[in-house]
């Protein structure tokens, strides 16, 4: 079974839970934090590499949680163009491009070979998406995509990968593409995660950001956080709150909290 609640009151620790994360204080050196920001690209291209498609479930809640993807136009049979930004291999993509025959996507990803899986997926086609590689940090959106021209953008699990100091150049980045008065959707992990709690001592990158065995890192956002960061880049906030999930699996009595962070953020 399983319930979930949305709202603005951060997850409440266990005791046991309170004392692990006060008594991990460590963090990683400086000299590793730069290595894992240089070989970050290096580090997700392995990750597809093991994985495949096959790690992420397709996502088929999207439309559900996010209405601005129907809302968003004017009559019924609008054409909507899209960016999903930081694209993987698809779960995301591909289940809206079959639900709904009136988008044409664009979509990148930081990792290459996450690229060429979206290319080679039976669903892709040139006439509905253009899929391609991109360092959202650095490499300018409009040389793919023509300056205000989308009308949502989606950010699914995405920043949380990226250096804290770096992801306001993403905001900035999207800003240029997306058009006046039109939404990005955010969704990634927030304060608290199962996720979070389940870091062994010596993953710490600094406060609620950490390092997976593989290398690729992960940030977990708080309601404060992300609203200076969207707001800061020209933003107006539409919603922005906590999805606490509790996933409970009655056979083993084992209960797992899963926090998550949703918004909707608009281009003034």
């Amino acid at each position: 079974g399983a319930f979930q609640k949305k709202g603005h009151s951060v997850r409440i620790l266990s005791p046991e839970e309170a004392e692990r994360l006060a008594k991990d204080k460590v963090l990683v050196t400086d000299f590793k934090q730069m290595k894992l920001e240089k070989e970050a690209q290096k580090n997700w291209d392995l990750f597809y590499k093991r994985n495949s498609t096959n790690f992420f479930k397709d996502r088929h809640w999207t439309t559900r949680e996010f209405q601005e993807l129907k809302a968003c136009r004017e009559f019924e049979d609008q054409k909507l163009t899209i960016l999903e930004a930081g694209c993987g291999v698809g779960n995301c993509l591909f289940p809206l491009l079959e639900e709904d025959l009136n988008i044409f996507a664009y979509a990148c990803d930081f990792s290459p070979r996450a690229v060429e899986y979206v290319k080679k997926n039976s669903l892709y086609s040139p006439e509905r998406c253009k899929v391609f590689q991109c360092d959202l940090t650095k490499d300018d959106l409009t040389e793919n995509i023509p300056a205000g021209s989308v009308d949502v953008v989606t950010l699914i699990f995405v920043l949380s990968a990226i250096h804290p100091d770096k992801m306001h150049l993403v905001l900035k980045n999207i800003y240029k593409v997306l058009k006046p008065g039109k939404c990005v959707l955010f969704r990634d992990y927030g304060l608290y995660d199962h996720a979070m709690l389940r870091f062994k001592s010596g993953s710490k990158l600094g406060e609620n950001f950490y390092v997976r065995q593989d290398g690729t890192r992960s940030y977990f956002f708080t309601e404060e956080f992300l609203f200076q960061l969207f707001t800061s880049e020209g933003y107006e906030q539409v919603a922005n709150e906590y999805v606490q999930r509790e996933t409970v699996n009655r056979k083993e009595g084992l209960c797992v909290p899963r926090v998550f962070l949703q918004g909707k953020f608009r281009k003034a």
